[in-house]
């Protein structure tokens, strides 16, 4: 081999180094821009801003306490307002990333038109601006905490371990909507539907132990196999309990963040060559 060859050779990694460099940080300055461009259109003339981030919660929790706790009789559950809360934040992280993420494509249709782009960018970006949303929302945690009278323990550290793994669940939800939403529109109303009964199939106002009670075994491990179900569990174990989840929640959450990363990925790549044509 000349030593043209080599020198040619030895140059080409660092070029190709640097173009994948260039390519991620285009990548991160497009997300920062588009979760900023969503958050200011989500605040953009409202008076109190970001602490409805705050209020909402609070507000479900207490009126979602008072029509349970008179209606059901679930004031007997000890801090039952906490239960509600950290319940409903985590499914509010599902629900907004993956309600915004099936439209994701469709909305960012007039600049993929215009621009080459990688197209994950947008689902992502719809995630990673609810994951915003419930840092604001611990706020309101925080307060029902202190109302409740429950302390944090060293287990609060494994809350980015939980959020995480939710994360990459809810991106694998939101690769694999938005894709299938392209070619089929109906997919944005079917998963309203399919979102709302997943809530009630979720232990969020109602006690873990009524499930012991369901009649059928098979129903029982799938309520127990529910990915939001074992999302929801460890927030509530690290938070309401003070103790670390159990290992067979933490597989659970695990496996359904990997398996839906791999089956939302998969699916995502082999279908966005013909975005183009049907957005």
């Amino acid at each position: 081999m000349s030593q043209d060859q080599t020198v040619a050779g030895q140059a080409t990694v660092p070029a190709s180094e640097a173009y994948a460099k260039t390519g991620r940080a285009k990548e991160k300055f497009i997300l920062a821009q588009l979760v900023g461009k969503d958050f200011k259109r989500k605040y953009r003339r409202s008076v109190l801003g970001v602490v409805w981030s705050v209020l909402n919660p609070l507000l479900m929790m207490v009126v979602m306490s008072l029509v349970f706790s008179f209606f059901l009789r679930y004031d007997n559950m000890e801090h039952y307002p906490l239960y509600l809360i950290l319940g409903n934040v985590i499914w509010t992280i599902f629900a907004d990333s993956t309600n915004q993420g099936v439209t994701s494509i469709l909305d960012a249709a007039p600049l993929l038109k215009k621009v080459r782009i990688n197209k994950t960018v947008f689902p992502v970006e719809r995630v990673l601006f609810a994951l915003v949303n419930f840092a604001f929302s611990l706020v309101a945690v925080v307060i029902v905490m202190l109302w409740e009278g429950v302390l944090p323990t060293w287990t609060v550290i494994l809350l980015p371990v939980l959020l995480v793994l939710l994360m990459g669940f809810c991106i694998g939800m939101s690769l694999l909507l938005s894709s299938l939403a392209v070619f089929f529109r109906d997919i944005i109303h079917l998963w309203s539907v399919v979102i709302l009964a997943w809530s009630y199939v979720t232990p969020l106002f109602w006690p873990v132990s009524m499930i012991a009670q369901v009649p059928y075994a098979f129903m029982r491990v799938i309520m127990l196999a529910n990915p939001m179900y074992n999302y929801v569990a460890f927030m509530r174990m690290i938070l309401l309990n003070g103790q670390p989840p159990e290992l067979i929640t933490v597989a659970m959450c695990v496996f359904w963040a990997v398996f839906m990363l791999a089956v939302g990925y998969a699916v995502f790549r082999k279908l966005q060559r013909k975005f183009i044509l049907y957005i």
